[in-house]
């Protein structure tokens, strides 16, 4: 799914087991590849990164400058202003733009965003940027309609369909149980191959950097299945303390997003999304990361003793 974090929720509405090492360096350096080469005899490209203040978005900034590209870190309050729901900031945003990584707030499949992709699409066409790198869900059948919408325009697109983020129990809603020591969430025993936002980072980086990727669909997924139980125990291990996952029905959990002050309609959505995401047609992994990267992805227990652990 694509990138949602507690506010947002109140407020508004994402084969072989080691890996080479000069495979992984060669892999990473796509800032000097394609794109990024043509650039180096002319100016740097640059970039605008929506909802670059979200998990992936403040990542993909933060890597894009680092190699050196003019980055646009588009925010509702930033230098750059875009706003999903303002459509009359995405021109501006897009004015003298290269590429973009676009990070469509609420979710690719809530009502509206077929035709947010389409307009967005169009604008981006208008402003000249050569092509377009989307983060999109995993599993999502409603989203490949907005993955194609937003290609509509004749712009080339790279999708990146990630997996439930592992850091949406320290950065995202989830993480707000843990100080009481719980995990509540309507996923019953389904188990979910949680995707770390780094690698996730690294893949959309590589994506908006290496031309080689474009009009090209990946599933991006951690490197095994983990249930939400086996999740807090890992959690719990890394923390020093006991976190227990507490599987609670849809009805429960749509009663308690209302409690917290989302409206009934986008309560009952984000329900309806989650039980779909989660009944088991995502259990699966994929070897996206390997595919972009040339590595392995980073484990739940290793983001967990990141986090919490003092881990690297």
């Amino acid at each position: 799914m694509t990138e949602q974090n507690t506010t947002e929720h109140r407020s508004t509405t994402n084969t072989k087991s080691t890996a080479d090492t000069k495979d992984t360096r060669d892999t990473r350096d796509t800032a000097d590849t394609a794109d990024t080469q043509h650039a180096a005899g002319s100016r740097a490209l640059t970039v605008l990164v929506t909802a670059a203040t979200g998990k992936t978005g403040r990542r993909v900034v933060e890597r894009l400058t680092a190699a050196g590209l003019r980055v646009r870190a588009g925010s509702r309050t930033g230098e750059t202003v875009f706003d999903w729901e303002t459509p009359d900031t995405w021109g501006p945003a897009l004015k003298g733009a290269d590429l973009a990584y676009v990070n469509y707030f609420p979710d690719l499949a809530a009502p509206g965003a077929i035709a947010a992709m389409r307009a967005f699409g169009q604008e981006a066409a208008a402003a000249g940027v050569r092509r377009l790198v989307l983060l999109s869900g995993r599993g999502e059948p409603e989203a490949v309609f907005s993955e194609v919408a937003l290609a509509d325009a004749g712009v080339p697109v790279t999708v990146v369909r990630g997996a439930f983020f592992a850091q949406n129990f320290s950065e995202g809603w989830l993480g707000e149980g843990l100080e009481q020591g719980e995990i509540a969430f309507p996923a019953g025993e389904t188990g979910e191959p949680f995707v770390d936002a780094e690698d996730l980072a690294d893949v959309l980086v590589a994506a908006l950097t290496d031309e080689r990727h474009a009009g090209r669909t990946y599933e991006i997924t951690g490197p095994r299945v983990v249930t939400f139980a086996e999740a807090a125990a890992e959690i719990s291990r890394a923390i020093g303390r006991e976190i227990r996952y507490i599987p609670v029905s849809r009805d429960e959990y749509r009663a308690g997003l209302e409690a917290s002050g989302l409206p009934p309609a986008e309560a009952a959505w984000l329900t309806e999304l989650f039980g779909m995401l989660l009944d088991g047609h995502n259990a699966s992994t994929t070897d996206g990361v390997r595919e972009v990267l040339g590595r392995e992805p980073r484990d739940f227990a290793e983001f967990a003793r990141r986090e919490w652990g003092g881990g690297n």
